[in-house]
């Protein structure tokens, strides 16, 4: 834009007199340079989500005034008036009252997540890229096509040279027994849970409620019976293990452990979440069944909730909501991450090439359900102003995607691969701040399945960005095909636990990713 102001001519000559000419710039400003639209939206945001607020406030005022106006005389009606309606002033005190105690007794009761812990596996477990092929190459199960398969899988993969493998893996041959599945189990779940009670001082004799959830391996006894056996819990505990229910199971768990404390008053749940590689690892050839060996690693969370109102003093969050999608009424779905044998009966889970898109429609569906939860009423009325014009005047209208940004402050997106984060985060029209935990979670852990979630809260709260009042969204995918959310606000401004998983390596990230 040009300024406007006088300009100074001066003739050639040394005695010639100076003239002044003035320029006058008639141009309007340019407004979409000048203002950012963003600012906008966020006043708009902030007059539609006051709007009530804004419209008590002239009866409120009013009110006031004519309570001001009022005299002794006026007061002294008013209580005549009440006496003589004494049966009607009863009966809607008592209306009141009734309501009241309904509402009280009804409402569900909140849960607060008191800490959680996830495990970290020892140092002599970790496993690069080389360690990994140099071991897939030794074992003699993969051709070369295969082997140079998983190399290009790994190095687009978004992983680190720091992931962990199971103890068994790292032997040569391999060991997948089910004696060393069940030392995994015992490693990862006693490692997260001793942590966890240390952290808290709960007595393991106080949980009244255990939920552990492992999709791929489901010995007898179950793993919540080994638990249960572990640290000699109560006999009338109400234990359950879920299996075959996939990355998004830990939501569920958490979900089936909340309904269990709405009738279950005053006591502590635990719910376990992990996945175990020592027997699900894959020995063939079939490159759809070879993904998940370059994505899944060791890992497993310990999460503490409690409906004991003395300890909201101490909780670090409060459920708010929990939404779960199912689409296995839809074949391709129910199929696109299926545990099979290939044709030399190896097992394996075999990863569709449709499960980019079956994952895009389950969280279509899901956030269709969780908008009108969360999303500030401003958003609401943008979504649905587009969709009426889309529906009534048949336009060529692209659907308003709302802005989560607005109703969440963090975000965990289950680190599944690098391919889900970036599509979640192009659809959800996040930046890269925002799906930073899970970047890093998914660069420094690998693909803990149903844990993962727990890797990236863990991250937030490492690099302190987790402040009273913030909302944290939890997104997690799963076979069935399955996508479920959780959401929790902050108690306090929440500093990491003792031993976190991130605790001797936090100040090493973020890293820079290569594209």
């Amino acid at each position: 834009m040009e300024q406007s102001g006088p300009t100074y001519d001066s003739g050639s000559g040394g005695g010639a007199p100076v003239g002044v000419r003035i320029q006058h710039n008639r141009r309007l400003p340019d407004f979409l340079q000048s203002v950012n639209l963003k600012y906008v939206k966020l006043g708009y945001h902030y007059l539609i989500s006051n709007l009530l607020t804004l419209c008590f406030i002239p009866l409120i005022i009013i009110t006031s005034i004519q309570v001001s106006e009022m005299n002794i005389d006026d007061l002294r009606q008013l209580w005549i008036h009440l006496q003589f309606n004494l049966v009607s002033v009863v009966i809607c005190s008592a209306i009141l009252v009734f309501g009241l105690t309904v509402f009280i007794m009804t409402r569900p009761r909140p849960v607060y997540l008191v800490d959680y812990s996830c495990y970290k596996p020892p140092h002599n477990l970790k496993a690069s890229y080389d360690k990994f092929m140099e071991h897939s190459k030794l074992t003699g199960d993969f051709d070369e096509s295969s082997l140079g398969f998983q190399r290009k899988i790994l190095e687009r993969s978004g992983l680190g040279e720091e992931t962990y493998f199971p103890e068994a893996m790292h032997a040569i041959p391999p060991k997948p027994s089910m004696a060393a599945a069940r030392e995994e189990a015992e490693q990862v779940m006693y490692g997260a849970l001793d942590n966890l009670f240390s952290n808290t001082n709960v007595n393991p004799k106080d949980i009244g409620i255990l939920v552990v959830n492992c999709s791929l391996f489901n010995p007898t006894p179950s793993l919540s019976a080994m638990i249960v056996n572990k640290y000699r819990l109560r006999g009338n505990i109400r234990s359950y293990n879920l299996g075959g229910m996939g990355c998004s199971a830990g939501v569920i768990a958490v979900d089936l452990a909340k309904d269990l404390l709405q009738v279950n008053w005053n006591t502590y749940a635990v719910v376990v979440s992990t996945e175990n590689i020592t027997q699900n690892w894959y020995f063939g050839n079939k490159k759809s069944m070879l993904i998940p060996n370059c994505l899944f690693r060791v890992g497993c969370s310990a999460v503490l909730l409690s409906n004991k109102r003395k300890d909201r003093r101490r909780a670090k969050y409060r459920l708010v909501h929990i939404v779960r999608t199912h689409k296995g009424a839809d074949d391709k779905a129910f199929r696109c991450v299926y545990q099979e044998q290939d044709d030399r009966g190896k097992t394996g889970v075999s990863l569709s090439k449709e499960l980019m898109a079956i994952a895009g429609g389950a969280l279509k569906t899901n956030i269709t359900t969780l908008g009108p939860l969360v999303l500030p009423v401003s958003e609401q009325l943008l979504f649905f102003a587009t969709l009426v014009i889309k529906k009534l005047f048949n336009r060529n209208v692209k659907p308003y995607i709302p802005d989560f940004k607005l109703a969440f402050d963090h975000f965990c997106i289950h680190a599944g691969g690098r391919a889900v984060i970036d599509e979640l985060e192009k659809n959800l029209q996040l930046l890269p701040v925002h799906v930073e935990a899970s970047r890093m979670t998914l660069h420094r852990f690998g693909n803990t399945s149903s844990s993962s979630i727990w890797y990236e809260l863990a991250y937030i709260e490492a690099k302190g960005g987790m402040c009273r009042g913030h909302r944290v969204w939890q997104i997690a995918f799963g076979s069935g095909f399955k996508c479920n959310s959780a959401v929790w606000q902050a108690l306090q401004n929440v500093k990491p636990s003792h031993h976190s998983p991130w605790e001797d390596c936090i100040d090493n990230y973020p890293v820079k990713l290569i594209s």
